[in-house]
């Protein structure tokens, strides 16, 4: 049985270059710049063995969550980017990410592998998210994987279907 928990909310705000994680924690954004796609941040992440640092982009309008994880050594895994299922608000200067379960692990131009639909499912049977939010939560995940995979899951050829380029410290 998984861990069943509301959906979480985690708060990004360039102006005081903070992210708050959803436990409340306020962590300092080292870089972090607004596209008309998205918001990109990239902060070291104290207190975390399996990785040190991490950099995202929030794209609104494909409702993701784009991660790529600088793991410590010991801890790698086999993926390149992860893919976080989310709804983004507005606050003001502040961008709202709240957390709809699903994920994608893509190792780019080989695979995607959907993961966390148990998380999912037993949030809409609990009620911790709405029917429509389950909804686009898969809606979503489909969307993400078809458009991968007609590209042969590079995410760049994807991405540059819909006018969005997404740049990395480390990937060029």
């Amino acid at each position: 049985m998984t861990d069943l928990h509301p959906p979480k909310v985690e708060i990004f705000d360039p102006a005081a270059r903070v992210n708050i994680d959803p436990k409340g924690l306020v962590r300092e954004i080292e870089e972090c710049r607004e596209e008309p796609f998205g918001l990109y941040v990239a902060r070291p992440t104290p207190g975390r063995r399996q990785f040190h640092y991490l950099e995202s982009w929030l794209v609104p309008e494909l409702g993701l969550r784009f991660t790529d994880f600088w793991f410590t050594p010991g801890h790698e895994r086999d993926q390149d980017f992860y893919l976080d299922v989310v709804r983004v608000r507005r606050d003001g200067p502040r961008w709202v990410a709240t957390d709809l379960y699903l994920d994608l692990v893509l190792r780019d131009k080989v695979s995607v592998r959907v993961i966390d639909t148990d998380e999912l499912v037993a949030a809409a049977a609990e009620r911790l998210v709405t029917a429509a939010d389950a909804e686009y939560a898969l809606e979503t995940a489909f969307t993400a994987v078809e458009g991968l995979a007609l590209h042969g899951y590079d995410l760049t050829a994807w991405l540059s279907t819909k006018d969005i380029a997404l740049t990395w410290k480390r990937h060029p």
